[in-house]
């Protein structure tokens, strides 16, 4: 039987109310995108 390690914090009170409310405010900015011709660029470095 294995075992694992909860090395994830856990968020309680003021902690967790200031995360989901950063993580509120982050979900509403918009999305990066690359622009074509960086896309490119990586595409020729993956080759």
């Amino acid at each position: 039987m294995a075992m694992t390690i909860n090395s994830s914090p856990v968020l309680t009170g003021e902690s967790a109310r200031a995360f989901i409310e950063e993580a509120e405010r982050n979900g509403k900015l918009p999305t990066p995108c690359l622009s074509p011709e960086r896309e490119a660029q990586i595409a020729e470095f993956l080759r």
